[in-house]
């Protein structure tokens, strides 16, 4: 029989959510006390069965702005054992009742579970698990959303090969480069919360030179600084004679790190410190006990014509393997509202971007 909690203290929270599948940095305590901050409300369910975690949901909601409505989020959630069918359905309909009682116009879930592995093939069916949550989405009126605010695919690097096997998975310009990072004189050295100024410097700087929008800088020192405290995160940069090149911020839950932000100046590339930067990365998680990597992020589409191809080839080449997700799903609690807001949607995020500049 299962039964659900609603958790307000911290270590219970993240004891609980640690010691399930899937979980993530997204649904972490603090991750939720930073998005406090930011406008959103959060409510933390744990379902247990013979008192025994066996899922846990840390619900966000917002408010829509100039409507009366609200929505509902679940950032890389919930966490559960996805290949439970009979659980996840269960936790399904706890959700979408949830959604309801608040009077949300819909919730937004993304499910952890991979589709495939490996860059797509054409006509490729998903993994039976990955179909299996697919078809039950499906049949509880849940359908694939139309704003994907996470990545769907990433890389992962399995860590658990000893140091010099992880180099040799490794494409051989990768090495060389690395090698050549370490002749030339680079260094890497933890960062601290004095470094999140240079760091945002370097991360807009990065927006400028890729082209990707980014938020005040209030907003990334906020979860930064959130997570370094709690240990939950680490800041690596790579020096060159005494000037910062490069740096990025690890995150970690449970065995596995996340490379969830990373930065660099147009200065020193040609000495490759990005190269030896994700390599001590790779060692710090190993390190911490950790056995995998994931370089957060992949292509929706894996051909050049895609904004990150040129990200996704860096990242290929330290020997990860792709894993394609399902992506977000939404569920209309309202659904006559929910299809004209999603209608609405791409020209109301347009003003919002316009406002915001």
């Amino acid at each position: 029989m299962l039964k659900f909690k609603t958790i307000n203290h911290r270590d219970t929270w993240d004891r609980a959510l640690i010691s399930l599948p899937n979980a993530h940095p997204l649904q972490t305590w603090d991750w939720g006390e930073f998005k406090s901050h930011w406008g959103w409300t959060v409510q933390r369910r744990l379902w247990l069965k013979q008192d025994a975690p066996v899922a846990a949901a840390q619900i966000l909601q917002r408010r829509i702005p100039y409507t009366p409505w609200n929505f509902l989020y679940i950032p890389k959630g919930p966490a559960l054992d996805y290949t439970d069918v009979e659980l996840t359905d269960s936790i399904l309909a706890d959700l979408e009742r949830y959604a309801r009682q608040v009077h949300s116009l819909f919730i937004k879930i993304d499910p952890d579970v991979p589709r495939q592995f490996g860059e797509p093939q054409l006509n490729q069916p998903p993994l039976p698990a990955g179909q299996a949550v697919l078809d039950l989405l499906t049949r509880r009126g849940w359908t694939f959303s139309s704003e994907q605010i996470q990545f769907r695919n990433t890389v992962v690097i399995d860590l658990t090969p000893s140091p010099d096997d992880l180099l040799a998975a490794m494409k051989s310009k990768w090495r060389y480069n690395i090698r050549l990072a370490e002749r030339k004189g680079v260094s890497i050295r933890p960062g601290s919360i004095q470094d999140l100024g240079i760091f945002y410097r370097m991360y807009a700087e990065t927006a400028t030179r890729d082209g990707f929008l980014i938020r005040p800088e209030a907003y990334y020192r906020d979860v930064w600084q959130c997570f370094l405290e709690a240990g939950r995160a680490e800041m690596l940069l790579a020096v060159v004679e005494k000037e910062i090149a490069a740096g990025l911020v690890l995150f970690v839950c449970g065995q596995t790190a996340w490379y969830m932000y990373g930065a660099s100046t147009g200065q020193h590339r040609p000495l490759m410190p990005n190269y030896l930067l994700q390599w001590a990365a790779m060692r710090r998680a190993k390190e911490r006990g950790c056995t995998r990597y994931d370089l957060w992020g992949a292509p929706d589409v894996f051909d050049e014509t895609d904004g990150m191809w040129g990200v996704y080839r860096f990242k290929q080449g330290f020997g990860g393997q792709v894993v394609q997700g399902l992506g977000a799903f939404d569920y209309p609690a309202n659904k006559p509202f929910y299809w004209a807001f999603t209608a609405a949607l791409p020209r109301l995020r347009k003003l919002m971007r316009r406002l915001r500049r």
